[in-house]
Formats: C-alpha cells, sequence, structure tokens
C-alpha cells in the first residue's frame, strides 16, 4: 500500500519508512508537523496515513486533529494514530468511521503485529493497542449500559475493541470460532444492536464499550 508518516522524530520517521519499505510498501510522502501532513496527504493521495499524536506546532494533540480533518476530507484513507502514552481523547469518534487504529509506539517493535495492524486498518478494519483496550476497561463503572454482559462476553468485546477478527478472538481465549460466534451474537443482542449489517453492528458494539470507559472525552 502507498503510505504518507507524520511525525516529527526524525530517528523514528526514518526508521518506520524503512521498516515499512523493507515490508513492501510505497513512502508516499514524510511529514515533520501538522500542516506538512495535510499537504501531503492531499498531493500523494495514499492509502494509509501513519501519524503521530503530538506533533508540531503546539506539540500536543496537533496530530490527532489533523486525524480528525483528514477522515471528514478522506472517507476512505486508512488512519492509524501512534502516541508514546495511552490518550484516548479522539479515539471514539474516530473509530466510528472504520479505518482507524490506534498503537503505542513500542508495538512497532512487534513487527508482525504491527504490520498486520496495519493492514487490518487499510482492509477497513479497526487497531487499537491492548493497553488502550486494558485502561478503558480500568475506568468501568458498576452501573454501566455493558452491565448484562458476562465476564466472558466482555473479554470478547475487549477484544473486538482492538479490531481481533473472530478468528483471532478464538485463538486468544483458546475457544472454538463457534463460540466466539456464541458470544458475539449475544453481546450485540444484549447492546440492542439488531441491524443486519454485521460489520456495522460489531463497530456499535465497540462504540458503546469505547463510550462507557471515555466518557466520550
Amino acid at each position: 500500500m502507498r503510505i504518507v508518516i507524520g511525525e516529527d522524530s526524525a530517528l523514528f520517521r526514518e526508521g518506520l519508512a524503512r521498516l515499512l519499505a523493507d515490508a513492501g510498501h510505497e513512502i508516499a510522502g514524510l511529514a515533520v508537523d501538522a500542516p506538512s501532513l495535510m499537504t501531503t496527504v492531499a498531493q500523494t493521495a495514499p492509502d494509509l496515513a501513519l501519524i503521530d499524536i503530538r506533533m508540531p506546532p503546539d506539540h500536543t494533540d496537533d496530530g490527532a486533529r489533523a486525524a480528525r480533518r483528514l477522515r471528514m476530507q478522506n472517507p476512505d484513507l486508512g488512519i492509524v494514530l501512534l502516541s508514546q502514552h495511552v490518550e484516548t481523547r479522539h479515539s471514539v469518534e474516530l473509530v466510528a468511521t472504520g479505518r482507524f487504529g490506534y498503537l503505542l509506539k513500542d508495538r512497532v517493535l512487534a513487527v508482525d503485529q504491527f504490520l498486520d495492524a496495519l493492514d487490518r486498518v487499510a482492509a477497513g478494519g479497526s487497531a487499537l493497542d491492548p493497553e488502550v483496550v486494558a485502561r478503558l476497561i480500568g475506568r468501568q463503572r458498576a452501573d454501566d449500559r455493558l452491565a448484562p454482559l458476562t465476564p466472558r462476553e466482555r473479554e470478547v468485546l475487549a477484544l473486538m475493541a482492538e479490531g481481533c477478527t473472530n478468528v483471532g478472538i478464538s485463538r486468544r481465549l483458546f475457544l472454538t470460532e463457534r463460540t466466539v460466534e456464541t458470544h458475539v451474537g449475544s453481546i450485540l443482542a444484549k447492546l440492542g444492536l439488531l441491524t443486519n449489517d454485521e460489520q456495522h453492528r460489531r463497530v456499535l458494539a465497540v462504540l458503546a464499550y469505547l463510550g462507557e470507559h471515555t466518557g466520550h472525552a
């Protein structure tokens, strides 16, 4: 795929570019701040944008705000936010659009998993870092709307939030794929997600999960 990298650290930016090129991807452009990221994406029309949440000029959430603008302009663009620490402010809104990932930078070191996450996002799926999901679970409230779910169903939903398929969930939890399908069906039913589009219902379930644990921050 064709990828644009938005990252102000030269060492990390060049390392990512080499890693992705070695994996067979084309680096369509490199950007060192949010404004040049917007320009580069507009000029190159990539399949995927890898964006550091904290970029110049303000070094706050410039990258995440640029990602939101890019999503409005390019609904089919795959977007993966990278961060040194867990920050969930923009993730709920972006995950609703699909083709979105949020990974901690340390995950790049697990090369195969990192590349798999990029492929999943480019194909229209999602990829949320396990540590992000774990942080959200830690904020769980006793009276939340997910109360009807069993502990196992919460585990399955957490892995759905990471972007895992039913096959991936079955491997992680050592369950049969049929059992996972049963759990997913039960989760969707308990959350009142009765539409016919399975992928759409999975996204809505993840949004319900994230919304409860972030307060829609």
